[in-house]
């Protein structure tokens, strides 16, 4: 018989359902079909930690609590160890990372699409949200840092209905994860909002970042630490901006972080996928439901440890499943130099048309605006930027000014 773990979170009624990993043992009677390969290879099906130490192998760290883990070589596809791998859990927005892998090919990043008031609509109470307006123009990379710094649903859900629908997406999305051969997966928000029945497994999202991570502009945005991002337009008909920051508590702090995503529901609990390049090698680290949500970057960062410490002196586990999806050309590379973050230097709000006067009054609340938000010193660094720049345009019509003053003394002189 299943067994069913159920453990409340805080004083939430919401459970936590721990799905066994493949089918129940039964007694194999002939005629029987035998039980599929495991995805990966067979420890990586069994319960609890899977490590094969060599002569000098470094201890894995001490106190972890997550209820499934993964450390992987991102180039390899080695799995240097694992625990519960397989084991189905609520994926949070982390699932984030299949969407992007679904969609962001489909659409060219300076392409503009203007926002209707059903697009917005359908999203889970409490999702956060980056602050898009309905009846306003915004270009496709906007959107997309928009899902991934601030985990934006609203995003998503606009990004979802340029794809043809939220239902549609969803099909597509469960279409990449076989591809991806994600068996673990059940996707049925495009999101990771709590919904009956999707799981995921730590296994499966280190798939999907692995994917992720060959594509230039998810690497991209991921790897992005703040960004401007277009606002409404104001009495006088300029369209302002705002700040968003990444919500990812380790880039910008732990050495050679890239990304990739982190994510929260009363369901899943904390969920995080992180990628670090040290050394000329890329580590990948999945962590789902730690005993407490501050916990996972810690766990994360301590994994991401280890995982460079044992490489080649440990065996490897198990293996990250190969993308069978068709491609006219090899998959990139993931070890390189990375390209400095595409919103590093604000861009200029885009110079899109004003929206009619009349509009849907349905705001976003300031819980929602609040939630994920930049920190100080992200508002510090905007701030600073301003006023360089401010300093900057004074001092170049100073020097104008000078310049034209001479120019007319020597004409004066001639």
């Amino acid at each position: 018989m299943q067994t069913v773990r159920r453990i409340v979170h805080g004083s939430s009624a919401a459970a936590l359902v721990l799905l066994p990993v493949g089918p129940p043992a039964v007694a194999v009677v002939p005629g029987d079909a035998p039980p599929p390969p495991v995805v990966g290879g067979d420890r990586l099906g069994a319960a609890g930690v899977q490590v094969a130490p060599g002569p000098g192998a470094p201890p894995l760290p001490s106190g972890l609590t997550g209820k499934s883990w993964v450390v992987a070589d991102a180039d390899t596809g080695q799995v240097l160890a694992a625990f519960n791998a397989h084991t189905r859990l609520p994926p949070a927005s982390t699932l984030k990372m299949l969407f992007a892998d679904t969609v962001l090919p489909r659409f060219p990043a300076d392409e503009v699409h203007r926002v209707g008031w059903t697009e917005l609509q359908g999203m889970g109470a409490g999702s956060s949200l980056v602050g898009i307006k309905e009846d306003l123009d915004y270009r496709v990379e906007d959107l997309w840092r928009g899902v991934f710094l601030s985990s934006g649903n609203d995003a998503v859900h606009v990004l979802a209905n340029m794809n043809g629908g939220v239902a549609k997406t969803v099909v597509d999305m469960q279409a990449r994860a076989d591809q991806l051969q994600a068996r673990d997966t059940h996707v049925v928000s495009p999101d990771g909002y709590d919904m009956d029945g999707q799981v995921t497994s730590a296994y499966d999202l280190t798939l999907f970042a692995r994917a992720g991570l060959r594509n230039e502009e998810f690497r991209g945005y991921c790897s992005t630490r703040w960004a401007q991002f277009p606002g409404a337009f104001d009495k006088s008909g300029q369209r302002g901006s705002f700040g968003i920051a990444n919500t990812d508590r380790l880039l910008g702090k732990y050495p050679g972080l890239i990304g990739v995503k982190n994510g929260y529901t009363t369901n899943a609990g904390a969920t995080y996928t992180g990628a670090a390049v040290q050394g000329g090698r890329t580590m990948l680290v999945t962590v789902m439901h730690p005993a407490s949500s501050p916990k996972i970057y810690d766990e994360a960062a301590a994994l991401l440890d280890w995982g460079f410490d044992a490489a080649g002196k440990v065996a490897p586990v198990g293996a990250l499943a190969e993308d069978l999806a068709p491609s006219e050309k090899p998959a990139r590379p993931i070890t390189e130099a990375p390209s400095p973050p595409p919103a590093a230097v604000p861009s200029p709000a885009p110079p899109l048309r004003q929206p009619p006067t009349t509009l849907h009054p349905k705001p976003v609340t300031a819980a929602h605006a609040a939630a994920d938000g930049p920190g100080a010193a992200t508002w510090s660094a905007v701030g600073l930027c301003a006023a360089v720049a401010a300093a900057g345009m004074l001092r170049l019509r100073v020097l104008r000014r000078q310049a034209e003053r001479r120019a007319q003394a020597q004409g004066r002189g001639n």
